[in-house]
Parts: structure tokens; sequence; C-alpha cells
């Protein structure tokens, strides 16, 4: 039997959707497969965290929780039903009737009755599209731009394979067909709708297809220039910076950006940034006391 999800992140019933995100990525962090390799009991536990985050994170799936009408893995409960929902169809109840119990003498023709109710319900059953099921998946930054296969943890501790597609964006919603509820009888199965949440990454910025990226660049390969190897979101490049390059200045790799859907790809752009010497350098501040530059940077400012 699964557990309580409210259980197993350590909130309360009340909890607002934040709260719910904030306990799990705290306890993720702790039981994630990559920080206990070869730990089962782990690995176990952090499967059942993801489970419990799946159904708590969909506010649908969370309401129907909450009212009874699916259980901990997301199976469908079913309401109990009492021979009073059927007898008191079509204006005949036994419990109202005023014959009372004399209305069983008439067999054929509750069998008549009762054969009508269940045929009716039956082929109102018999095929019936399944519902949808939405899930919230993290990606990082470059799993987002470069594709991939990710893994989502249902409910019942089962695994849905996602193909990410290259280029997949902030926001985006992808659709999995038929990967959601069973249908009713020999209907479909619903779809699983996957929404996209990418994490920041700590140089590259998104634009539109291109990456942008602020280049430190030291005192000296700005002046002299320099052939420097560059990070991009599919591998390292060599760039040329040229001789007399100031910060600010932008040089754009062709090719190195997002990959379109088309197969083309759009391009990255690198900022360049003058950085000093972390220490103080004797030999350069000498340098500089003694060197009269030929003009001012702020000699176009007007005061």
């Amino acid at each position: 039997m699964a557990t309580d999800p409210y259980a197993t992140l350590g909130v309360e019933r009340d909890a607002t959707q934040a709260d719910i995100q904030k306990a799990y990525r705290r306890l993720a962090k702790k039981l994630h497969p990559d920080l206990n390799p070869g730990n089962k009991a782990a690995e176990d536990k952090f499967k059942e965290l993801s489970a419990a985050n799946t159904l708590l994170s969909d506010p649908e799936q969370r309401a129907r929780f909450d009212r009874g009408e699916i259980d901990a893995s997301g199976t469908e409960q079913q309401p109990r039903r009492y021979y009073r929902d059927f007898a008191e169809r079509d204006g005949w109840s036994g419990y109202t009737n005023g014959a009372g119990f004399a209305d069983f003498s008439d067999l054929s023709g509750s069998e008549d009755l009762l054969s009508e109710i269940f045929g009716r319900a039956g082929r109102s059953t018999r095929r019936g599209r399944g519902a949808d099921i939405r899930y919230h998946l993290e990606l990082s930054f470059l799993d987002a731009v470069n594709g991939g296969k990710q893994s989502i943890v249902l409910p019942d501790g089962t695994t849905l394979e996602v193909n990410i597609p290259p280029g997949t964006r902030d926001g985006q919603t992808l659709r999995l067909k038929e990967k959601g509820r069973r249908g009713a009888g020999d209907g479909p199965a619903g779809d699983a709708l996957i929404e996209i949440s990418v994490l920041p990454h700590p140089y590259f910025v998104r634009k539109g297809d291109d990456i942008l990226l602020e280049l430190p660049i030291s005192l000296k390969e700005g002046v002299l220039g320099a052939k420097l190897k560059v990070p991009t979101v599919s591998g390292a490049v060599t760039v040329s910076v040229p001789k007399w390059s100031s910060s600010g200045r932008k040089l754009r790799i062709k090719g190195r950006g997002v990959p379109r859907a088309d197969g083309g790809r759009g391009d990255q752009y690198v900022t360049l940034k003058l950085v000093l010497p972390k220490k103080p350098d004797p030999d350069l501040e000498r340098f500089m006391s003694d060197w009269q530059p030929s003009d001012s940077p702020r000699q176009s400012m007007r005061v």
C-alpha cells in the first residue's frame, strides 16, 4: 500500500504548492541516487518521494486525492454503491412505495427493471477516453537545450520515459499520447502532459535560439589579443580575441546556439569582460604609473 504522500514529504495537508516543492527539493538532495550509490534503501525512498511530489504538485490530482477519488498511487477509487442507488431510480423504491415488501412478489417486473438499469450502465461505460494526467519535470539548462531522455517516477512507483526534444523551452508542455489514465472499456487512454521547468545555468543565458555568454579576459589578453577556449552548449571551441579588445565587445560564434526544429541552430554571442588580477601586481602598477595614454575613454563625454 502506498504511503500517504503528505507524510512522505513531511508537510501538512494544507501545505501550499511552494511548501511542497521546498520539502521535495530538501529531501531530494539527501536521497538522490547519485549521492547514495549502491544504497537500495535510499533509492527506494527517493522513488517514493518523487511519486509523492508528482501527485501533490499537480493541483487537480492533489484535489482528487484529498476527496478520496484516487489513492496515494494514483489509482481510481470506486465509490460504494448500495441497492438504494438503483432502487430509487425511475421513481421506484422499495423503501418508499406504499406496497412495501409486497413489491418483491412481482419478480418478473424487478428483473426487467434491473436488466434495464445494468444494461444502460454497461452501454454508457463501454467506451470512453481516459483522463489526461499532468506532471512537472525540472530540467538542467543543457538537458533542455540539447535534448535527451528523462524519467518521471509515477505515483504507483513505475517510471515514465520522456523524450526531451532539443531546444525545449521553460514552461513548455510536452504531450505523451495515451500515457494517461486508462479509458473505460475499450476506449483510448488519456495523455500525459509534462510541464517543463528549466533551471538556470551558471554562465549561459538563452535569448530565443541564441546563447549569451560573458567571458572574463585579462588585461594582457585584451591588449595583445589571444586564442581562448570558450564553452558552448555543445562543447568548447577556440575563439580568437582581437587585439585592443575592450570590455563589452561582442564576438559571434555562428551555429553554436540552440538547435531548431528545421535542423539549424542559433548562434552564441560572447561579451568580453576585462578583469584585473585578484592580487595587486607591483610591476603592473609601476608600468601604469609611467604610461601616458594617447587618449581618454571619456574624451567624448560632455560635462
